[in-house]
């Protein structure tokens, strides 16, 4: 088991730079998520971690190696792709075998391996089943018991859960991050699913246009974001642009802070949904609102609000506990308070 360090990773396609000068180091025995929407660039760099793309610069090390150059075959490490990437011809128990006899490894050694991968997938019972007569969710798990038959020191998973259904995808993630935890191995997943990220994760590294917004615990990213992208992509903020007046930035009735520096009479404040506070009547803190839609969302409902603040029009949404969401009609006349300490802004 090895750690992972990328220094100033820089990959090309043509005129479009995919990495940007990245740099990250993924602790020994850690689980570093790779965050960011389509095209950011969290494939590439754990393509570049694979050796499946060779970077134009900048050094790819596992351990105390440097693998940047080193072929895919001959680095000490497994990977689960999006779409399983099983061999259809064989059997569950000869997937996971796989990568075992392409090494010649002893035939009792090979089989002994495969029972403990099968255990610990718990796919025992469907050992000798082939690949499609078996779930989507058996079938990721066959594929994360196949890459970590040969022991390798560092574990790739690349949007290992996007082909499955919700329910599915939940139980595979958290069984990922158990096996993950009890094998103890480093490992890197990438994902554009922030749940996904911030559920799985010891840290989420947030990337955008082939940079590195914020690398952070999934706690602290959740409460702090450090860039306006990271503030905008995790947690469903809310955005709302605002004028800066007198060192200041709010919504009259409902909160000021100290405007960000930087600010040009302008401030983007980002806010999260659960932290908009919803009263009855005209009574009491906050802005005027109108509820325009109400959502159900299960545990909550989320309200789209529409209020006003020097002239402007400003549109928020809420999410309240359904049950006090239920007393509350649309079109209906509500103050929305927001609490300061959980209010972010950034310069525009």
């Amino acid at each position: 088991m090895s750690g992972v360090s990328m220094v100033g990773v820089t990959k090309m396609y043509g005129q479009v730079k995919a990495l940007d000068h990245v740099s990250i180091d993924v602790c020994e025995g850690e689980l570093l998520a790779l965050l960011g929407p389509s095209g950011c660039g969290k494939t590439t760099l754990l393509r570049c971690v694979a050796g499946l793309e060779r970077p134009d610069r900048g050094t790819v090390e596992i351990g105390d190696a440097d693998m940047t150059a080193v072929p895919t075959r001959d680095r000490p490490i497994g990977m689960v792709f999006q779409s399983y990437a099983l061999f259809p011809n064989l059997t569950v128990r000869q997937n996971i075998a796989f990568p075992l006899e392409v090494r010649h490894r002893p035939r009792t050694e090979v089989s002994a391996r495969v029972d403990e991968l099968l255990e610990l997938v718990h796919l025992t019972s469907q050992a000798d089943r082939y690949p499609k007569q078996i779930s989507g969710g058996q079938a990721q798990r066959c594929a994360l018991g196949r890459a970590l038959a040969p022991n390798p020191q560092v574990l790739l998973l690349d949007e290992p859960l996007s082909a499955l259904d919700a329910l599915v995808r939940g139980r595979l993630r958290d069984e990922i991050r158990r096996i993950q935890q009890l094998v103890g191995i480093t490992a890197i997943y990438v994902t554009h699913d922030q749940s996904e990220a911030m559920a799985i994760a010891d840290r989420v590294a947030v990337m955008n246009a082939g940079r590195v917004e914020q690398i952070a615990a999934p706690a602290d990213l959740y409460e702090m974001p450090a860039t306006q992208f990271s503030a905008k992509f995790v947690g469903s903020r809310n955005a709302v642009e605002l004028a800066v007046l007198d060192g200041k930035v709010g919504i009259p009735g409902s909160f000021h802070i100290d405007a960000p520096g930087g600010s040009n009479g302008h401030a983007l404040a980002f806010f999260r949904p659960e932290d908009v506070q919803v009263s009855r009547g005209n009574t009491g803190p906050g802005m005027d609102a109108r509820v325009e839609l109400k959502v159900f969302l299960g545990a909550t409902t989320r309200l789209h609000l529409v209020g006003e603040a020097d002239g402007q029009p400003i549109a928020i949404f809420g999410d309240l506990p359904s049950r006090q969401a239920r007393l509350i009609d649309e079109g209906e006349m509500v103050r929305v308070d927001v609490d300061p300490d959980h209010v972010h802004a950034f310069p525009i």
